[in-house]
């Protein structure tokens, strides 16, 4: 099967994307859409996404998929490959937060947790993998956050899923790179979807101990100012339609600064403790 993107910086590609009822999935989905290419869009409810059906009869695709189910990801995956012809683009954005301390929050919140942010990308990665090989070409993008480089209270095990998820795309990047497979991490900052309410955050159990605490994490939350989620597309574009697209990219502006900050940091405390590090080499 001949490369789409070998001729031209932009033809028309094929989406399979995960997550596509709500938030930055439907955003992306329909701007797909929009600009003329054709997208298998899935989600756990099928009647979520059902007006995409009647919006883009000829070039969308909708399936169901709960990404914790590894058998709906192989068949929504295949099913959308025998029905398009090919994949260009595989894009893992189904995900959600655990909202409690470390200390709050039980094991099978977080293995819950880790079943959608983790496993189920993974299935959906590993499901894709032979097709794309067997086409010679494709790109694998995954919806990470900022928080994939560093972590913030009450929401440290969404951020730990989120640092897991940079390690094996990363790690994803170098292993099928000679297949002609690309990877791309895509991190968003603070926006203002739906990913702040009830229908993507889980709660642990609270404790009295942390209640002020909490609290005071919550009032700087409010004033944190968030971007606007419809000005994403054209990045994602961009990235899409390069031919050496980066393995990540931010989203928004406040990504990098605090990023750094935190980077520079890091390399002051290695640097200050460098002694004690290179006599424990032996």
């Amino acid at each position: 099967m001949t490369n789409q993107n070998e001729n031209n910086a932009y033809a028309e590609k094929v989406w399979f994307i995960t997550g596509s009822s709500r938030g930055f999935g439907r955003i992306w989905t329909e701007s797909a859409l929009k600009r003329g290419d054709k997208v298998a869009a899935t989600a756990r409810r099928l009647e979520s996404i059902a007006d995409l059906k009647e919006k883009y009869p000829e070039n969308v695709l909708t399936l169901k998929l709960d990404v914790t189910q590894a058998h709906q990801a192989k068949y929504a995956v295949e099913a959308a490959y025998d029905h398009f012809g090919r994949l260009d683009i595989v894009f893992n954005n189904a995900g959600y937060s655990l909202v409690g301390t470390i200390e709050e929050a039980s094991a099978d919140h977080i293995r819950a947790l880790y079943e959608t942010n983790v496993l189920g990308t993974v299935s959906v990665i590993q499901s894709a993998l032979p097709l794309l090989r067997k086409q010679g070409y494709g790109h694998i993008l995954g919806t990470s956050s900022g928080l994939g480089h560093l972590a913030y209270p009450l929401i440290g095990y969404y951020c730990s899923s989120k640092w897991a998820f940079e390690a094996i795309h990363e790690s994803l990047a170098a292993e099928v790179k000679p297949f002609g497979i690309h990877v791309t991490i895509i991190e968003p900052g603070a926006y203002a979807t739906e990913f702040g309410s009830r229908k993507s955050l889980d709660f642990a159990d609270g404790m009295e101990i942390y209640a002020d605490f909490k609290q005071q994490v919550f009032e700087r939350i409010k004033d944190q100012e968030q971007g606007d989620p419809k000005a994403t597309p054209e990045a994602i574009f961009k990235v899409v339609d390069s031919e050496e697209p980066p393995l990540r990219l931010f989203l928004g502006s406040h990504n990098l600064p605090e990023i750094r900050e935190a980077y520079e940091q890091r390399l002051n405390t290695w640097e200050d403790w460098k002694t004690v590090s290179n006599a424990a080499q032996g």
